[in-house]
């Protein structure tokens, strides 16, 4: 018998047809194709691995799988090609073996009706197949605002080691001498546009200014919000979140990655194994500092539901609990001033961490083995005076914003829940605030009407948009930062209460409640049954979101529109084909993540 050689994968051994090969095993002898005959199928798979020009000796190391998500309608995955190959360099000096493979790519504005209704096929998508390819750890390699929590969802279920690396956020750009960036500078001059302020030949030239570089949104969005949140989590290495996505920083972290990879993979530990309550809270905790997307509160809830040890454990509360107690310590766009350049110049999420010490759960495991508190003192906090122009993490005594940068209310009108980012609001007298209801039924119904003239319309009005959540568009588009009519963006009105159960980029500000859990669609929700002229009540302080009809009156309004059709939400869609009919029967409401039911730990 050929002697087995020093590494953990395969030698002349594998022939030998006396030696089982085990469950367990790893390398190319993991999760062998069935040919109903073990031996034939890894010789198979030797005979065609070897069409790549492998060698016995490449193939008997560790392989560490990289998921290449690169596509040409993604810009904020550009740089794919470099980071796959500066892992590798990584993988292999660490004495692995490294084999890309590919995965869907989503793109924020790439993709139809939203990147939200693809979130969960892509989780499904990574979940099947580093479950599939035989590799004893993955390196998930993504960064556009849907990708990072899909890949970890489906990281969780298929439970094999993993590590993140985020492709990095993009530069700013530059217009009249003043710095602009993607996207809360789309936004915020898309409605200077709209309002009349900068006429076409101007929004033309900032359009060719927002987004000078390749990566993900150069502000506090949900694609720098999840990167944030995992180094939070301890998944991915803790300088990792904001150097550029161009910057020689970033293809150094892609490879101290690839060698983190290959420990990984020695330990055998999934991610099941190395988050815990704790990790999340965290998270939590990293997100309410850093002024994060309210988008991060679905993607979270989500994430825990595939945890079969954390699912059940945390929900809307704990995010409004947590959120109570921390500050908002980062001046970043939309909540503050700066862009991402400047949080990694002010010593990123070390200097960050290093001031929640102490309301952090510093023995949390991370995916190097160490606990987070052992990271955060292997990552010393770099010496950026405090009154350095590039300096936007406060301290955590001296706050950009006392507490509960993302609140949760709940009422009546969201007896589940609904958030705000209250760090985001341009008139702070909104966040306790009572008005008459403007109300769109859809999205093409405030597309039709929101501009013009004759609508009844006052600046303290608040704006409604039904039908945009999980299932009523279906998607939950990022349509809840509903226009300022023009009529009063005309005005000079730049912030009205506005509430959907939809979403809306994490990059864009404004008092906007979002997420109204159950959504309009279902047969029993009361957002689905307001009225223009109803009187909404919404208070921050309080976590109030109350419709002021009286019950009787809803209960008629939701009987009667039972009445009128008799199916809602997933019975509505029940002969839709393909994966939108997959995704209406399936979907959950906001507060549970919208994720499918039978992708979640607990099952359909």
């Amino acid at each position: 018998m050929a002697e087995q050689n020093d590494h953990t994968g395969s030698s002349n051994a594998d022939y030998d047809l006396n030696i089982p090969i085990p469950s367990n095993a790893s390398g190319l002898r993991q999760g062998l194709t069935s040919y109903g005959d073990a031996h034939f199928s890894l010789f198979l798979r030797k005979v065609f691995i070897k069409a790549l020009g492998y060698s016995d000796d490449a193939l008997s190391r560790p392989i560490i799988g990289i998921v290449n998500t690169y596509s040409s309608f993604n810009p904020c995955h550009a740089n794919i090609p470099q980071l796959i190959e500066a892992t590798k360099r990584g993988v292999q000096l660490s004495g692995g073996l490294a084999v890309d493979f590919p995965t869907i790519s989503l793109h924020e504005s790439f993709a139809s009706p939203t990147s939200m209704f693809l979130r969960n096929l892509m989780s499904m998508d990574t979940e099947e197949m580093v479950r599939a390819q035989p590799c004893d750890a993955v390196v998930l390699l993504g960064g556009c605002d849907k990708t990072t929590p899909a890949q970890l969802m489906g990281g969780i279920s298929a439970n094999k080691p993993i590590v993140h690396l985020v492709t990095g956020p993009m530069m700013p750009g530059s217009h009249r001498g003043a710095r602009i960036g993607a996207c809360t500078d789309c936004r915020n001059n898309w409605a200077k546009f709209r309002a009349g302020t900068i006429d076409v030949e101007e929004i033309s030239a900032i359009n060719d200014e927002l987004a000078p570089t390749a990566g993900t949104c150069g502000v506090m969005g949900t694609a720098s919000t999840m990167a944030c949140v995992l180094v939070g989590l301890g998944m991915m290495p803790i300088k990792s979140a904001t150097a550029p996505a161009v910057s020689s920083a970033r293809l150094r972290i892609a490879e101290e990655t690839g060698k983190l990879a290959v420990r990984a993979a020695a330990t055998k530990l999934g991610p099941q194994q190395v988050l815990s309550r704790e990790s999340f809270l965290n998270a939590i905790t990293v997100l309410q500092a850093i002024g994060g997307s309210t988008n991060a509160v679905v993607h979270l809830m989500a994430i825990i539901g595939r945890h079969p040890q954390v699912a059940g454990t945390i929900d809307l509360n704990t995010f409004d609990e947590i959120g109570r107690k921390t500050p908002l310590l980062v001046d970043l766009k939309p909540s503050g001033e700066n862009y991402m350049t400047d949080f990694h110049n002010s010593g990123g999420m070390p200097a960050l961490l290093h001031e929640l010490k102490p309301l952090l759960h510093l023995n949390a495991r991370t995916v190097s083995g160490k606990s987070l508190g052992e990271e955060i003192e292997s990552a010393p906090r770099p010496y950026v005076p405090r009154d350095s122009p590039v300096n936007c993490i406060h301290p955590l005594g001296e706050p950009l914003y006392p507490a509960s940068s993302i609140v949760v209310l709940k009422g009546n009108l969201a007896p589940d829940g609904a958030v705000m980012k209250a760090s985001a609001s341009k008139y702070r007298s909104l966040l306790r605030h009572q008005g008459q209801a403007v109300v769109f039924t859809n999205s093409a119904d405030m597309a039709q009407r929101i501009d013009d003239p004759d609508l009844d319309v006052h600046a303290d009005s608040v704006l409604v948009l039904q039908n945009i959540g999980p299932i009523g568009n279906p998607g939950m588009p990022e349509a809840g930062l509903i226009p300022i009519p023009r009529k009063l963006s005309e005005q000079g009105v730049q912030d009205m209460l506005r509430l959907s159960d939809g979403r809306m980029s994490g990059t864009a500000g404004g008092t906007i409640v979002l997420h109204i859990s159950p959504e309009s669609a279902h047969a029993e929700s009361v957002l689905g049954v307001v009225r223009t002229g109803d009187v909404i009540e919404c208070d921050a302080e309080t976590r109030k979101l109350q419709l002021h009809v009286p019950e009787d009156e809803i209960r008629l309004r939701i009987e009667a529109r039972k009445t009128e059709s008799k199916t809602f939400g997933k019975a509505a869609q029940e002969h839709t084909r393909g994966y939108r009919g997959l995704y209406v029967r399936s979907v959950n409401q906001s507060h549970q993540g919208a994720d499918f039911d039978f992708l979640t730990a607990a099952g359909p």
